[in-house]
C-alpha cells in the first residue's frame, strides 16, 4: 500500500508557520512500512482541496488530510472530501454530543459554530478526538481511504498513534517496518559520492539516496522488512560496502553533528582548542559550546581583520602569500602548549586565482594547511560553510 499526505492551510503557503505535521506523519508511516509517495500543501479553498484529494485518490491507496476541521468558515475539509468522494454531508448527533461533552470538560459552553464540526461525509467512520474539539473521520472507498485529521500538532499526533496507525496496520494485513540508516559525510561533494556508490543506488530493497547540506552530504540507506532485526540485516552489508568505498569521509551516523564528533574526540584525547578566526565570526566556537563542549575551548580569538590576526601570529600578509605553509607553523608556535590544539581560520586574502581562506591545524611539530575559495566568505552562508570545512580539518587531524 502507498499513501499521500495533504496539508491544508493558507498560512503554510504564506510561510507564516513551519510544517512539522508531515514530518511526524511520514516517520510514523515509515515505522509501519507504509510507503509515502507524495506530500501536497493546499490553501483553505474548497475547490482546490477537492481537486487535490481527487488527484490523490487516483494515485495512492491512503490519503491523509491534516487541517481544516475546525468551526470557522475557512475550515472546509469536510465539504471538500465529501465532494471529492461523491458523497453528501450528513449531520451526526453522536458527534455533536461528543463535542458538547468535551466543552463541558473544559468548563465552557459549546457555541453554535462548533456544530459545523458534527457534519461529515455520508457513510464516513467518525473518530472521537479526546484531546481536542475537532472530530476526525475516515471515508472508505473499497481498498482506498481518505483519513481526515486535525491540524493542531498535539491532537494530530495523538490521533495518529491511538487510532490511525492501528487502523492502517489492520488494513495493510501484514506489519512491516521501514528503517533508515543515515551515514553523515563531510569534505566531499555530492557528485563525488554519487560516482563512488552509483551502482549501490540502483537497488530496490534496501535503497540508497543522498541528501546534500551545506558542506556535508548524508547517505541514507532504507530497508523494508517484517522486523527491525531483518531490516538491520538488509542494511548491514550495504553499509559495510559504502564504508569501504567512502569511509574516509563518514564522520558520524544518524543525528551526529561535526561539532559533537570533534568535541568528543578532543575530550577523548585530552586536548583543548585554541582558535584564531577572522572569517567565521566565532561560529566554530559557538557550535562547540552549543554541542556541550565549552570546556574543550582553551581560547577563541575572533579578529576584525586578517592583518591584525597575522600580526598576532608574527606574520605579514605579503609573507603569507609567498609562504602560506608558514601559517600552520606560526599557529603551532603561538599555542606552544602541550595539550592545546591550535586552529586558525585566516582570510579572505586576495590571490592570483581569487580570494582565499586558509585553515591551519597545528600541534607541536604536526601541522596541516588547507586553502579554500572565499568568494562568499562575507555572507552568513559563507561563514557557515567555512566553519564546516574547519571542523572537517580538525576532525581529520584528530582522527
Amino acid at each position: 500500500m502507498n499513501a499521500e499526505i495533504i496539508l491544508t492551510g493558507t498560512e503554510l503557503l504564506l510561510g507564516e508557520i513551519t510544517d512539522t505535521n508531515s514530518v511526524m506523519m511520514a516517520r510514523m508511516l515509515r515505522d509501519i512500512g507504509l510507503d509515502l509517495h507524495y506530500k501536497t500543501t493546499v490553501g483553505d479553498n474548497e475547490a482546490r482541496i477537492t481537486d487535490v484529494v481527487r488527484h490523490a485518490l487516483n494515485r495512492v491507496d491512503v490519503v491523509l488530510v491534516s487541517g481544516g476541521l475546525g468551526p470557522t468558515m475557512d475550515d472546509v475539509t469536510r465539504q471538500a472530501v465529501a465532494a471529492a468522494t461523491g458523497r453528501k454531508l450528513v449531520y451526526s448527533k453522536e458527534l455533536e454530543a461528543q463535542i458538547a461533552a468535551r466543552f463541558r470538560r473544559f468548563g465552557r459552553k459549546m457555541g453554535e459554530n462548533n456544530k459545523r464540526q458534527a457534519w461529515i461525509p455520508e457513510g464516513a467512520i467518525p473518530i472521537e478526538n479526546p484531546v481536542g474539539t475537532a472530530p476526525c473521520f475516515i471515508v472508505e472507498m473499497g481498498r482506498r481511504a481518505v483519513i481526515c485529521l486535525p491540524g493542531v500538532p498535539r491532537e494530530l499526533e495523538y490521533q495518529m498513534r491511538h487510532a490511525i496507525l492501528p487502523y492502517l496496520q489492520k488494513k495493510m494485513g501484514s506489519t512491516q517496518i521501514i528503517k533508515a540508516r543515515i551515514l553523515r559525510t563531510c569534505g566531499v561533494g555530492e557528485s563525488n559520492i554519487d560516482r563512488a556508490i552509483d551502482d549501490l543506488m540502483r537497488g530496490r530493497n534496501p535503497t540508497v539516496g543522498l541528501a546534500a547540506h551545506l558542506g556535508q552530504v548524508d547517505i541514507r540507506i532504507t530497508a523494508k522488512a517484517a522486523t527491525e532485526e531483518e531490516a538491520d540485516a538488509l542494511i548491514a552489508p550495504l553499509e559495510a560496502e559504502i564504508r569501504k568505498r567512502v569511509g574516509d569521509f563518514i564522520f558520524g551516523v544518524e543525528e551526529d553533528t561535526l561539532a559533537e564528533v570533534v568535541g568528543r574526540l578532543l575530550q577523548q584525547r585530552g586536548l583543548r582548542l585554541a582558535l584564531v578566526d577572522t572569517v567565521a565570526g566565532g561560529l566554530l566556537a559557538r557550535r562547540l559550546e552549543e554541542a556541550g563542549f565549552a570546556e574543550q575551548l582553551a581560547s577563541a580569538l575572533p579578529f576584525s581583520s586578517p592583518e591584525s590576526a597575522l600580526a598576532q601570529l608574527g606574520l605579514s600578509t605579503a609573507g603569507l602569500r609567498e609562504h602560506p605553509d608558514a601559517l600552520a607553523k606560526s599557529i603551532a608556535r603561538y599555542v606552544s602548549q602541550p595539550r592545546v590544539l591550535g586552529v586558525s581560520i585566516i582570510g579572505p586574502q586576495k590571490t592570483a586565482t581569487g580570494p582565499v581562506v586558509w585553515v591551519a591545524v597545528a600541534h607541536s611539530r604536526r601541522v596541516t594547511l588547507q586553502t579554500y575559495s572565499a568568494i562568499y566568505s562575507d555572507s552568513k552562508v559563507g561563514r557557515e560553510w567555512i566553519t564546516v570545512q574547519a571542523f572537517d580539518r580538525i576532525w581529520r587531524w584528530l582522527r
